[in-house]
Protein backbone atom coordinates (compact mmCIF):
# COMPACT_ATOMS: atom_id res chain seq x y z
CA UNK A 1 0.00 0.00 0.00
CA UNK A 2 1.03 3.71 -0.57
CA UNK A 3 1.94 5.64 2.58
CA UNK A 4 -1.76 6.57 3.07
CA UNK A 5 -2.80 3.54 2.82
CA UNK A 6 -4.35 2.87 -0.45
CA UNK A 7 -3.55 -0.01 -2.66
CA UNK A 8 -4.35 1.61 -6.33
CA UNK A 9 -5.34 4.56 -7.62
CA UNK A 10 -9.01 5.78 -9.10
CA UNK A 11 -7.09 5.91 -12.89
CA UNK A 12 -8.19 2.70 -14.89
CA UNK A 13 -4.32 2.08 -15.07
CA UNK A 14 -3.17 0.04 -12.42
CA UNK A 15 -0.60 1.59 -9.86
CA UNK A 16 2.46 -0.65 -9.35
CA UNK A 17 3.43 -0.19 -6.36
CA UNK A 18 6.26 -2.26 -5.04
CA UNK A 19 9.36 -2.91 -7.04
CA UNK A 20 11.02 -6.12 -9.12
CA UNK A 21 12.59 -7.21 -5.77
CA UNK A 22 9.36 -7.26 -3.44
CA UNK A 23 7.98 -8.49 -6.68
CA UNK A 24 10.12 -11.84 -6.58
CA UNK A 25 9.65 -12.06 -2.87
CA UNK A 26 5.89 -12.72 -3.73
CA UNK A 27 6.59 -15.02 -5.89
CA UNK A 28 8.49 -16.79 -3.70
CA UNK A 29 5.43 -16.77 -1.54
CA UNK A 30 2.76 -18.20 -3.76
CA UNK A 31 5.34 -21.07 -4.63
CA UNK A 32 5.06 -21.92 -0.91
CA UNK A 33 1.25 -21.75 -1.12
CA UNK A 34 -1.51 -24.14 -2.11
CA UNK A 35 -3.37 -21.77 -3.07
CA UNK A 36 -4.16 -18.26 -3.66
CA UNK A 37 -7.42 -16.30 -3.68
CA UNK A 38 -8.66 -13.04 -4.81
CA UNK A 39 -11.67 -11.57 -5.15
CA UNK A 40 -14.25 -11.13 -7.95
CA UNK A 41 -13.56 -7.37 -8.05
CA UNK A 42 -9.75 -8.24 -8.32
CA UNK A 43 -9.96 -10.82 -11.50
CA UNK A 44 -12.63 -8.01 -13.12
CA UNK A 45 -10.43 -5.27 -12.42
CA UNK A 46 -6.69 -6.19 -12.46
CA UNK A 47 -7.34 -9.45 -14.32
CA UNK A 48 -4.40 -11.26 -12.71
CA UNK A 49 -2.64 -14.34 -13.63
CA UNK A 50 -1.82 -16.15 -10.26
CA UNK A 51 0.72 -17.97 -11.52
CA UNK A 52 4.24 -18.58 -10.18
CA UNK A 53 6.94 -17.02 -12.56
CA UNK A 54 10.17 -18.27 -11.69
CA UNK A 55 10.94 -21.38 -13.28
CA UNK A 56 13.59 -22.85 -11.12
CA UNK A 57 10.51 -22.32 -8.12
CA UNK A 58 7.90 -24.20 -10.88
CA UNK A 59 10.29 -26.89 -11.10
CA UNK A 60 10.47 -27.14 -7.54
CA UNK A 61 6.65 -27.56 -7.08
CA UNK A 62 6.62 -30.25 -9.55
CA UNK A 63 9.34 -32.08 -7.56
CA UNK A 64 7.42 -32.26 -4.43
CA UNK A 65 4.57 -33.87 -6.78
CA UNK A 66 2.34 -30.24 -6.63
CA UNK A 67 1.23 -28.26 -9.73
CA UNK A 68 3.87 -25.82 -11.22
CA UNK A 69 1.12 -23.50 -9.60
CA UNK A 70 -1.07 -23.32 -6.64
CA UNK A 71 -4.87 -23.19 -7.17
CA UNK A 72 -6.49 -20.49 -7.54
CA UNK A 73 -9.60 -19.53 -5.86
CA UNK A 74 -12.14 -16.57 -6.12
CA UNK A 75 -14.96 -15.35 -4.28
CA UNK A 76 -18.19 -14.01 -5.66
CA UNK A 77 -21.42 -12.51 -4.68
CA UNK A 78 -23.34 -12.49 -8.43
CA UNK A 79 -20.53 -14.37 -10.28
CA UNK A 80 -20.35 -11.52 -12.46
CA UNK A 81 -17.09 -13.10 -13.87
CA UNK A 82 -15.66 -13.11 -17.46
CA UNK A 83 -15.34 -16.88 -18.87
CA UNK A 84 -12.26 -15.28 -20.45
CA UNK A 85 -10.48 -13.66 -17.96
CA UNK A 86 -6.54 -14.84 -17.15
CA UNK A 87 -7.82 -16.43 -14.12
CA UNK A 88 -9.49 -19.05 -15.88
CA UNK A 89 -7.54 -19.50 -19.43
CA UNK A 90 -3.76 -19.32 -18.23
CA UNK A 91 -2.00 -22.39 -16.25
CA UNK A 92 -3.52 -25.76 -15.19
CA UNK A 93 -4.09 -25.29 -11.95
CA UNK A 94 -7.48 -26.46 -10.37
CA UNK A 95 -9.86 -23.04 -10.40
CA UNK A 96 -12.12 -22.82 -7.54
CA UNK A 97 -15.01 -19.99 -7.40
CA UNK A 98 -16.94 -20.08 -4.39
CA UNK A 99 -20.59 -18.19 -4.94
CA UNK A 100 -23.08 -16.90 -3.16
CA UNK A 101 -26.02 -19.79 -2.99
CA UNK A 102 -28.49 -17.93 -5.14
CA UNK A 103 -25.75 -17.32 -7.97
CA UNK A 104 -24.57 -20.95 -7.80
CA UNK A 105 -26.97 -22.57 -10.89
CA UNK A 106 -26.06 -19.55 -13.43
CA UNK A 107 -22.29 -19.85 -12.15
CA UNK A 108 -22.24 -23.18 -13.09
CA UNK A 109 -23.80 -22.70 -16.63
CA UNK A 110 -21.69 -19.63 -17.15
CA UNK A 111 -18.01 -21.22 -16.61
CA UNK A 112 -18.97 -24.56 -17.46
CA UNK A 113 -15.62 -26.70 -17.81
CA UNK A 114 -13.34 -23.93 -16.93
CA UNK A 115 -13.62 -23.93 -13.15
CA UNK A 116 -15.47 -26.08 -9.78
CA UNK A 117 -18.15 -23.89 -8.67
CA UNK A 118 -18.66 -24.15 -4.66
CA UNK A 119 -21.91 -22.73 -3.26
CA UNK A 120 -20.29 -20.88 -0.47
CA UNK A 121 -24.01 -20.39 1.71
CA UNK A 122 -26.37 -17.00 1.63
CA UNK A 123 -24.65 -14.90 2.32
CA UNK A 124 -21.12 -15.98 1.33
CA UNK A 125 -19.41 -17.85 4.39
CA UNK A 126 -15.85 -16.97 4.05
CA UNK A 127 -15.44 -19.57 7.14
CA UNK A 128 -17.01 -22.06 5.15
CA UNK A 129 -15.13 -20.96 2.09
CA UNK A 130 -11.72 -21.67 4.03
CA UNK A 131 -13.07 -25.37 5.50
CA UNK A 132 -13.96 -26.68 1.80
CA UNK A 133 -10.64 -25.41 1.09
CA UNK A 134 -8.91 -27.39 3.85
CA UNK A 135 -10.87 -30.54 3.03
CA UNK A 136 -9.54 -29.93 -0.65
CA UNK A 137 -5.61 -30.35 1.25
CA UNK A 138 -5.16 -26.83 0.68
CA UNK A 139 -2.94 -26.06 4.28
CA UNK A 140 -1.26 -22.82 3.46
CA UNK A 141 -3.64 -20.35 1.40
CA UNK A 142 -2.41 -16.83 -0.24
CA UNK A 143 -5.00 -13.73 -0.17
CA UNK A 144 -3.92 -11.35 -2.37
CA UNK A 145 -6.98 -8.74 -2.44
CA UNK A 146 -8.56 -6.76 -3.16
CA UNK A 147 -9.64 -4.43 -0.26
CA UNK A 148 -13.10 -5.94 0.35
CA UNK A 149 -11.21 -9.42 0.96
CA UNK A 150 -8.56 -8.20 3.16
CA UNK A 151 -11.89 -6.17 5.18
CA UNK A 152 -13.45 -9.60 5.20
CA UNK A 153 -10.79 -12.44 6.00
CA UNK A 154 -9.42 -9.83 8.76
CA UNK A 155 -12.51 -8.48 10.62
CA UNK A 156 -13.35 -12.42 10.58
CA UNK A 157 -9.80 -13.24 12.71
CA UNK A 158 -9.34 -16.01 10.00
CA UNK A 159 -5.82 -14.80 8.96
CA UNK A 160 -2.89 -15.94 10.75
CA UNK A 161 -0.61 -13.50 8.94
CA UNK A 162 -0.49 -9.97 7.28
CA UNK A 163 2.45 -9.51 5.24
CA UNK A 164 1.93 -5.39 4.43
CA UNK A 165 4.63 -3.66 1.84
CA UNK A 166 4.42 0.15 2.77
CA UNK A 167 5.04 2.03 -0.85
CA UNK A 168 7.61 5.43 -0.33
CA UNK A 169 4.51 7.64 -1.60
CA UNK A 170 1.29 9.35 -1.10
CA UNK A 171 -1.86 8.55 -3.22
CA UNK A 172 -4.06 11.30 -2.09
CA UNK A 173 -7.19 10.32 -3.45
CA UNK A 174 -10.46 9.33 -1.40
CA UNK A 175 -11.76 7.57 -4.42
CA UNK A 176 -8.93 5.17 -4.96
CA UNK A 177 -9.18 1.47 -3.08
CA UNK A 178 -7.73 1.51 0.23
CA UNK A 179 -6.33 -1.87 1.89
CA UNK A 180 -9.54 -2.20 4.17
CA UNK A 181 -13.00 -0.74 4.27
CA UNK A 182 -14.68 -0.01 7.83
CA UNK A 183 -14.69 -2.62 10.18
CA UNK A 184 -14.94 -3.86 13.40
CA UNK A 185 -11.15 -6.15 13.48
CA UNK A 186 -10.03 -8.17 16.13
CA UNK A 187 -6.58 -6.14 16.84
CA UNK A 188 -7.15 -2.68 18.58
CA UNK A 189 -5.59 -0.54 21.40
CA UNK A 190 -6.39 -2.67 23.40
CA UNK A 191 -4.78 -5.89 21.28
CA UNK A 192 -1.84 -5.28 19.14
CA UNK A 193 -1.03 -7.12 16.54
CA UNK A 194 2.51 -9.04 16.74
CA UNK A 195 5.32 -7.70 14.74
CA UNK A 196 7.56 -10.16 13.61
CA UNK A 197 9.78 -8.80 10.82
CA UNK A 198 10.34 -5.62 9.43
CA UNK A 199 12.68 -5.65 6.38
CA UNK A 200 13.80 -3.04 4.10
CA UNK A 201 13.49 -4.12 0.23
CA UNK A 202 15.08 -1.75 -1.67
CA UNK A 203 12.63 1.28 -1.58
CA UNK A 204 9.68 -0.26 -0.09
CA UNK A 205 9.85 -2.04 3.40
CA UNK A 206 7.87 -5.10 4.64
CA UNK A 207 6.16 -5.11 7.86
CA UNK A 208 5.10 -9.04 9.03
CA UNK A 209 2.42 -9.07 11.52
CA UNK A 210 1.63 -12.21 13.27
CA UNK A 211 -2.30 -12.18 14.23
CA UNK A 212 -3.04 -15.58 15.43
CA UNK A 213 -1.90 -18.27 17.56
CA UNK A 214 -1.79 -20.65 14.36
CA UNK A 215 1.09 -18.57 12.94
CA UNK A 216 3.88 -20.62 11.92
CA UNK A 217 7.11 -18.55 10.89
Amino acid sequence: MSIDGYVDSADEERLLLSNDADFDRVDEVRAGCDAILVGAGTVRQDNPRLLVRDEARRRARIARGERPDPVKVTVTGTCDLDPRARFFTLGEAEKLVYCASPAVPSARRRLGGLATVVDAGDPLDLARVTGDLARRGVGRLMVEGGGTVHTQFLTAGLADELQLVVAPFFVGDSKAPRFVGDGTFPWSPHRRADLIEVRQIGDVVLLRYALSDRFRD
